[in-house]
């Protein structure tokens, strides 16, 4: 692995502040390629991608975020839905409790990646009311919205960066003694 690569991935962050410039599409389509190309268990891919770019919808969603309001203002928001039944097909209850809440997980970090090797900000929204959510993208009862991921320029400089716990404070070797 290069060490550009590397370097890269170790320097996304959470951006909550994006410009109103829009993002081409081709541009969307391939971090959304990038997305789908995440592992899911048994290679279900229970997960549907609800693409966001009106501005009401925009509004509404940020107001179902707790009035998170800098998510109305990126110029796309993906909405990462579970579709648990499609693991549980397989997988039964661990699939639908479980493994479909992984593989969407998956997949939204590897949106927030596209977006920041394409050299935009993202942010991973996991505080939001699902019924509310639901009910502006009119979801399907069989589905589960997980996570919306704003998308957009980054606006003004960088956050400065956060504070990560070391290794050696979250690994456990072999076992736990």
């Amino acid at each position: 692995m290069s060490k550009e690569c590397i370097e890269k991935i170790k320097t996304r962050q959470s951006i909550r502040k994006f410009t109103v410039d829009t993002i081409p599409e081709s541009t969307i389509e391939d971090i959304i390629k990038i997305g789908i190309s995440s592992p899911s268990a048994g290679n279900r891919q229970p997960w549907r991608i609800v693409v966001v770019r009106k501005e009401e919808l925009k509004q509404q969603l940020a107001k179902a975020a707790f009035n998170q309001n800098f998510i109305a203002v990126a110029p796309v928001i993906f909405v990462i839905c579970a579709v648990p039944e499609e693991s549980a097909e397989r997988y039964q209850e661990r699939g639908r409790s479980l493994y479909a809440i992984q593989d969407t997980a998956a997949l939204t970090l590897s949106l927030l990646l596209g977006a920041h090797m394409h050299g935009y900000g993202a942010c991973w929204i996991g505080a939001f009311s699902e019924e509310a959510v639901s009910q502006v993208l009119n979801i399907p009862s069989f589905m589960r919205p997980v996570s919306m991921v704003p998308v957009g320029h980054i606006g003004g400089s960088l956050p400065p960066r956060r504070h990560r716990k070391g290794v050696s404070d979250i690994v456990v070797r072999d076992k736990f003694e």
